[in-house]
């Protein structure tokens, strides 16, 4: 009979870092120096999310999707 392996829990790549050597702490793209909050000023001054990864490279869609659900789900779940 073969056994079974215990798989470890998947765990989520971070998404946002704080490090005071960062930006002085401000929460940033995990890997970028981008701070969270441009894109959340971005999408407030009307700018498609096109726009902000243009204007950032360094954030990939996954990361800026990924936030915006983390955010979404913050805001929606009671």
């Amino acid at each position: 009979m073969p056994t079974k392996t215990k798989s470890k829990p998947k765990t989520k790549p971070k998404l946002i870092v704080r490090d005071k050597d960062i930006l002085g702490g401000i929460p940033v793209f995990a890997g970028t120096r981008v701070p969270i909050k441009n894109l959340f000023d971005c999408l407030r001054d009307g700018q498609s999310l096109e726009e902000f990864l243009d204007d950032f490279p360094s954030v990939t869609r996954q990361q800026a999707e990924a936030l915006l659900q983390q955010a979404t789900e913050l805001v929606v779940t009671p």
